[in-house]
């Protein structure tokens, strides 16, 4: 385990292998981390193909630095982009999963040069607003009066402030489309059932991009890590680096 000190003096936790270009960052979803089938996943793919890759923990997740509930989207862009600017060198190809699908599109917008491409998992952009939707009223009233809430989805609980929901909109990327001009590939599944299909109809009309896919698998649900779905997911990257 390595870990990169930010200017707060904060450590953001990390794994990495360095070869050759274009590397490879894995970016985890909301209250994932960087130890998951898929992240372990590709690792052993980057290795395999003798490519640079970077998994990493956002802070508040994994064996980073703080708790959950006092970070926002904009701190785990933050940490993204650091992980980009002072542990990466060359092209990256980001490879964003459900949360880590709106972190990368953000960071494409940051550092368009360095990006290569751009592979989503169930990538799911702009969720403040369904999720505060999705709270019960017990939530929302908590939210009100004393300004956080505990929640629980997908078997996970943790707390929710209403700073999350104030800057997640800040963040939102589906109202003004932006030109990024690399390949990108969108991988979801139809059985998904946290992040719905059109999203990622969404992400394809508003990145205005020469090469985007999207494919769909009619089998698979929001984990889009049994066999087939890892397979599908190699296959992607060995096509979007043959695209670059």
């Amino acid at each position: 385990m390595s870990y990169l000190i930010n200017k707060k003096n904060q450590k953001i936790a990390y794994k990495s292998s360095k070869a050759e270009s274009p590397g490879i960052i894995f970016i985890h979803g909301l209250n994932s981390d960087m130890e998951g089938l898929k992240a372990k996943y590709i690792s052993k793919y980057a290795k395999k193909n003798n490519l640079s890759f970077i998994r990493f923990d956002c802070r508040g997740h994994g064996k980073s630095f703080g708790k959950f509930e006092d970070f926002t989207l904009s701190d785990w862009k933050e940490d993204l982009i650091n992980i980009i600017d002072k542990l990466t060198k060359g092209p990256q190809i980001l490879i964003g999963s459900s949360m880590g699908g709106w972190l990368m599109s953000l960071a494409a917008k940051a550092r368009p040069k360095r990006i290569a491409g751009l592979i989503g998992l169930a990538a799911t952009t702009d969720f403040g607003n369904n999720l505060y939707k999705n709270l019960s009223l017990k939530n929302k009233k908590e939210l009100k009066i004393k300004g956080f809430t505990k929640y629980t989805s997908y078997k996970f609980s943790y707390t929710l402030k209403k700073n999350f929901f104030i800057d997640a909109k800040k963040n939102n990327i589906l109202q003004k489309p932006f030109k990024f001009n690399k390949p990108i590939i969108l991988i979801h599944g139809l059985m998904d059932d946290v992040v719905n299909v059109n999203i990622p109809k969404k992400i394809m009309k508003v990145i205005n991009s020469s090469n985007i896919q999207l494919i769909l698998l009619k089998k698979s649900d929001h984990r889009l890590s049994k066999p087939t779905d890892l397979t599908v997911i190699k296959n992607s990257i060995n096509n979007l680096r043959e695209m670059i």
